[in-house]
């Protein structure tokens, strides 16, 4: 019981391997053949549906008749069989491209938006440099003005002693005064502004960080960028062959485990034979190991009982009764029963029980003659 239970343990886990690759990928085919059929997705999915199961049927159907079906109807499934994998295949393609093609269009969102936000920054850095060279001259300004007003001076030679004297000039002062209040007002402005402008600025750069990050398509292409980067190829020519890689191994992986569950189910089914009265017995294990370690010997032909080689026990026709009669015909039989049983080859066997039925008849006729 236990030997039988854990033969049975390794085909059951092909046989859930297969069942789990065959539905996902018959869910991701379907999703794919709707999306790519969006005006008719309910019709689609109960096609598709029907389809991934059919192409099962058809991949137990082609393995577990192979010898008996029809050469044209096992051509046309197998061709069948093969459509609906590059079907289911395509659909696979469907799917995973449209999912890659929702996170570029987020990444190709967030692009532009960051391309927008750069153009204002870009505008508001030019403000600011206009704003910086004013800043600076009118800094310039104001230095020269004080410097003016520090060197306000006027000489002149008095006619009556004819000294020279020194004053300041009240016009002038009021004059450089006049303008360092102008120059300082606006020197207030422009730093004001270009304090607006930088923090604008900053705004700016935050928010470009911001929309990288926040809709999480940077480190969902991460590695697509990486491996565009190291190969010099774009995005999109690395992901169609990543798909197209997925694609041929997905599907015709779960065809395969299908007919490798089959097969494998087929190794531990009971073995069954038909006996001398037609009926369909199991063959024990022990008796098939035992005629398989014997085949080889006789032609490769496995275990014969030979009826001319072990005929029933000699006997004088003139001399034995109806009962001894009886008694051997009953011996013929059970040889019968053990050639059907032990004789793997069809010919010899047909040789055997001919032989014995020819002798069990003329038993019968000898009992019929000693009758009358």
């Amino acid at each position: 019981m236990i030997k039988k239970i854990t033969d049975r343990i390794f085909p059951a886990l092909i046989a859930l391997s297969a069942l789990s690759v065959s539905a996902s990928a018959a869910f991701y085919s379907i999703s794919g053949l709707s999306k790519l059929f969006a005006g008719a997705a309910f019709a689609v999915i109960v096609m598709a549906a029907s389809l991934e199961i059919a192409k099962l049927v058809i991949a137990s159907l082609l393995y577990q008749y192979r010898k008996s079906l029809p050469f044209l109807l096992k051509a046309y499934l197998s061709i069948a069989c093969v459509v609906l994998i590059l079907i289911t295949s395509m659909g696979i393609y469907g799917f995973l491209s449209a999912a890659y093609q929702d996170t570029a269009n987020k990444e190709g969102n967030a692009e532009a938006r960051i391309v927008l936000i750069e153009t204002k920054r870009d505008n508001v850095k030019e403000q600011l440099e206009v704003y910086t060279e004013e800043k600076t001259s009118i800094n310039e300004a104001v230095a020269e003005l004080r410097k003016g007003l520090s060197n306000n001076k006027v000489q002149w030679r008095d006619k009556e002693t004819g000294q020279i004297i020194t004053s300041t000039s009240s016009r002038t002062r009021k004059a450089l005064e006049k303008q360092l209040d102008q120059a300082i007002i606006r020197q207030t402005e422009i730093n004001a502004k270009v304090d607006v402008l930088n923090e604008k600025i900053f705004e700016y750069e935050t928010e470009i960080v911001e929309t990288r990050i926040g809709d999480g398509s940077t480190s969902e292409l991460g590695p697509l960028k990486y491996l565009s980067g190291l190969t010099g190829l774009p995005m999109d020519k690395i992901i169609n062959y990543l798909l197209l890689t997925i694609i041929f191994v997905f599907d015709p992986l779960a065809i395969a485990l299908v007919i490798a569950a089959n097969f494998a189910f087929e190794i531990i089914r009971p073995k069954t034979r038909e006996n001398l009265y037609g009926e369909t017995i199991e063959i024990d294990e022990d008796e098939a190991d035992k005629r398989m370690d014997i085949i080889g010997q006789n032609g490769n032909e496995g275990l014969h009982y030979d009826v001319e080689s072990e005929p029933a026990e000699e006997f004088d026709d003139d001399s034995q009764t109806i009962k001894d009669n009886s008694k051997q015909i009953q011996q013929l039989e059970k040889q019968k029963e053990r050639i059907i049983r032990n004789d793997s080859t069809a010919k010899r066997t047909e040789k055997n029980l001919k032989i014995i039925d020819n002798k069990i008849q003329k038993l019968k006729d000898e009992d019929n003659t000693i009758t009358y």
